[in-house]
């Protein structure tokens, strides 16, 4: 099969599938007599990303895989083809995200020792069902509170291929800048900030760093979960919240 045809299959197929496909479901679309190497399908993206250029969409690279999309720059106008607002997120939600996403896993009670209020249940339940967060284990102290972590999902999202891409905590001025759909409301940058601030002030690792477990927390025994690359697989975890504290809570 020469090269153009093949370009042609791939752009067609990241055009139609309305998700990213990764090498392995890109390779999928190709019978066993016909398939090409990966190394001629890698050509093929280097090729489309190419043709892209200097145009309104580009090849992304993101955790999932590849996917065409249109150029963030462009927001202001496409977004104008929804009736419907964009969602806009509190201070405490993007603060709660942010300093998961710099510092897990970790507890419900880390994330108020930093925050200094107890985190709605309502924001940890928005967070997981947006399927940003998730529960990958459970630290080994009384009353087994539920470590949290963010997800492949969360990647995709923000338009990151891993946990690396996150920008330096030392370089964050504006987490929302990594938001590739929604325009968030006035300040929310500055919220996420705010977290990672936090986090960095508590001597939280940059998102280049090695992320440790603390020693008693107990990650689920899923030889596929990765900090650094979230990648699927990872089995559900059945747990219940630990105890709130009395203090005000935040509301989304």
């Amino acid at each position: 099969m020469n090269s153009d045809l093949i370009k042609k299959i791939i752009e067609g197929a990241l055009l139609a599938a309305g998700k990213p496909l990764d090498l392995a479901r890109l390779e999928s679309l190709f019978e066993d007599e016909e398939r090409p190497p990966r190394d001629q399908i890698k050509a093929a993206l280097e090729e489309i990303e190419s043709d892209c250029r200097n145009r309104g969409f580009q090849l992304k690279e993101i955790a999932s895989g590849y996917r065409l999309q249109v150029n963030q720059e462009l927001s202001t106008w496409v977004n104008r083809l929804w009736d419907e607002k964009p969602k806009r997120y509190s201070r405490a939600m993007l603060e709660t995200l942010s300093l998961i996403a710099y510092r897990q896993p970790l507890t419900r009670g880390d994330i108020e020792l930093v925050r200094g209020v107890a985190v709605s249940s309502d924001i940890i339940r928005t967070l997981q069902e947006r399927d940003w967060v998730r529960v990958v284990g459970h630290r080994d102290v009384p009353g087994r509170p539920a470590l949290y972590a963010t997800t492949k999902q969360f990647l995709d999202y923000f338009n990151l291929k891993s946990l690396e891409h996150l920008p330096a905590l030392s370089e964050i001025k504006d987490f929302a800048e990594l938001d590739p759909e929604l325009e968030l409301a006035l300040g929310v940058g500055a919220s996420l900030s705010l977290g990672a601030q936090a986090a960095a002030s508590l001597g939280a690792p940059a998102a280049n760093d090695e992320v440790v477990a603390n020693e008693n927390d107990v990650l689920d025994e899923d030889p596929t979960f990765a900090l650094d690359q979230q990648l699927d697989g990872v089995v559900p975890t059945d747990s219940e919240e630990e105890p709130q504290p009395s203090s005000a809570q935040d509301h989304e």
